[in-house]
């Protein structure tokens, strides 16, 4: 393994070599391919690469886009990579979210206890915490001009037809984990959708060509 690679937590290794982007089908790689190609664009230009993952509430699916995203441009080295997410409104990390990640490896801890807690998330020991909680997609925190705005959920696709800033607009759509809330199927669900992210986030990083040094 490369020395500038972080090293991952091995729970979270485990996983990672556990994906196929095989079971990817051809239709759903067409989805990704706009992603391949913003995110390919920048590392050809050496430029920085900011991804805004937008959902209505900002509280599953974006915040699992940004973890996953995150950890795949650390594991295929990609410079200069920083995933975001918010919403469409404000609302509240959904527990179970945290609590799917930490059963995948990762170390999550609350660095805040609010009504809308400001979680810390660790994917290896030396890697930089990604900070999850929910925001609007204008928010301060998220980057204001040159990103990709990807729309993870149809409601906040069709609720924002235009998003200040973005240069490109990705809609990249995921099947929402609240489904299966208070039923017996919420922790397969919810770790199903986290590995379905996974896989499509490694899926778009494995295709970029790094410049060489």
């Amino acid at each position: 393994m490369s020395k500038n690679r972080v090293t991952m937590f091995p729970e979270i290794t485990d996983i990672i070599n556990q994906l196929n982007p095989e079971t990817i089908f051809e239709d759903r790689k067409e989805t990704l391919r706009p992603l391949v190609e913003f995110i390919q664009t920048k590392v050809d230009k050496q430029e920085a690469i900011r991804i805004n993952f937008i959902c209505t509430h900002n509280s599953r699916r974006s915040h699992l886009s940004q973890i996953w995203g995150q950890v795949a441009a650390a594991y295929f080295k990609i410079p200069d990579v920083f995933c975001y997410s918010g919403g469409t409104e404000e609302t509240a990390l959904f527990p179970k979210v945290a609590e799917t990640l930490l059963s995948q490896g990762f170390l999550v801890f609350k660095i805040s206890k609010e009504k809308n807690p400001i979680y810390a998330i660790k994917y290896g020991v030396n890697a930089m915490p990604i900070i999850g909680f929910s925001k609007k997609y204008d928010s301060p925190f998220n980057p204001s001009s040159a990103f990709a705005a990807v729309m993870t959920c149809s409601q906040a696709d069709n609720g924002c037809p235009f998003i200040v800033g973005a240069e490109k607009r990705i809609p990249i759509m995921f099947e929402d984990p609240k489904v299966s809330d208070n039923t017996p199927m919420q922790t397969q669900v919810y770790v199903e959708r986290s590995l379905q992210i996974a896989t499509e986030m490694f899926y778009v990083f494995s295709k970029i060509l790094r410049r060489e040094e």
